[in-house]
């Protein structure tokens, strides 16, 4: 039988790449499946969804200005916009289930489908719930988290812990680290740090890297930088004083590959990069993002360090600490291999699977 499923939301990589990875897994358990994402118009996945094969429509949909409340009349224009195009979708398309994955996107879909009585899935990536998500809830038929504890949020008995998907291409990447080290230009005898700030870029992430590089290379520590869009210029021009053992880009094509060689990373605390981490057992340095909603990433970093699964530096202390932070590690062994272990021992593996599962018994009862 063949069945109508909305995917909502994006917005960043973040929520993008479980999004797809759902919508393959979907289409291995039901190959006839009709699948349509919603995101956001103008943001990354009206791009990046319709090159993994999957059509999608925009919502002139933005998000609200928390400290600058005035900015958000035409915020308001936009959501009522949202809204009624949403009410066109579902109308249209006849989901039989409404799938969200967070972004800005998200709300109005699976408002305007629990409203005609569509059944919905949430997927919750972070440790610390967002306010859409939060009012959603009591009408969700299934909430797929990552985190225990999580019904200080949501109601009990419709949570499902399975975990974020990951990017299957990450886990299928089986070179030793030298050899990686090597295919990416290295010396496959010296430690290496990657670091990512996200597709975007993360400004003080790059500051931090750019004020520890002496210290780095004085260690003999190589570095492989992704510094993302803004500033790429700069912090590019930087590391080029350091080549060829740093090597900065503004974005890794090869994620897998540098995950793979990789010593330790350096990262932002978003739940994509967490759940790579935690999948690939993988030591990290976390550097949580101030300026996202809930303070949700500095939740996410807290559950990995509380375990001794990462170390955590806030973002007001990178710039500081982040040097003397990285060469410690280097200089342990042990301890990195056993943050790795904690990582690991995180991980929700085929969480993608899992939640095509969960979707399916829903259809099959619907």
């Amino acid at each position: 039988m063949s069945y109508n499923i909305l995917i909502s939301g994006g917005g960043t990589g973040g929520h993008i790449f479980p999004a797809v990875s759902i919508a393959n897994a979907l289409k291995r358990a039901i190959p006839d499946a009709n699948i349509l994402f919603v995101g956001a118009e103008n943001r990354m996945e009206m791009e990046r969804v319709p090159a993994a094969g999957y059509p999608i429509v925009g919502l002139p949909v933005a998000g609200f200005d928390r400290k600058k409340l005035w900015r958000n009349i035409p915020v308001l224009w936009k959501l009522a916009k949202s809204l009624l195009k949403a009410r066109r979708i579902v109308k249209e398309f006849k989901p039989d289930i409404a799938i969200g994955v967070g972004g800005y996107a998200s709300g109005p879909i699976l408002k305007e489908a629990q409203r005609r009585g569509v059944p919905t899935l949430i997927q919750e990536q972070n440790s610390y719930a967002g306010v859409t998500n939060k009012l959603l809830a009591p009408r969700a038929t299934r909430i797929c988290v990552a985190y225990e504890g999580m019904d200080r949020f949501f109601p009990a008995d419709r949570i499902e812990i399975t975990g974020n998907p990951v990017r299957k291409v990450l886990e299928e990447n089986t070179l030793e680290r030298g050899e990686a080290k090597a295919a990416l230009g290295f010396d496959p005898s010296r430690p290496l740090l990657f670091v990512t700030g996200g597709s975007l870029g993360a400004r003080t992430v790059n500051e931090a890297v750019a004020a520890a590089l002496p210290s780095l290379r004085a260690r003999d520590i190589q570095l492989l930088w992704q510094t993302g869009r803004y500033g790429a210029d700069h912090f590019q021009s930087i590391a080029a004083g350091y080549a060829p053992e740093v090597k900065a880009t503004t974005f890794v094509d090869d994620m897998a590959m540098a995950y793979r060689a990789a010593d330790l990373v350096v990262a932002r605390a978003g739940a994509c990069t967490i759940s790579e981490v935690q999948n690939l057992g993988i030591p990290a340095v976390l550097i949580p993002s101030p300026n996202v909603a809930e303070d949700h990433q500095r939740h996410n970093a807290e559950a990995l360090a509380c375990r001794d699964a990462a170390v955590m530096i806030l973002d007001a202390h990178a710039v500081e600490k982040l040097g003397d932070t990285v060469t410690a590690l280097m200089d342990d062994h042990d301890r990195r291999e056993a943050m790795g272990r904690s990582a690991a021992d995180m991980a929700h593996r085929g969480a993608d699977d899992r939640i095509a599962q969960i979707i399916t018994e829903i259809l099959n009862k619907s």
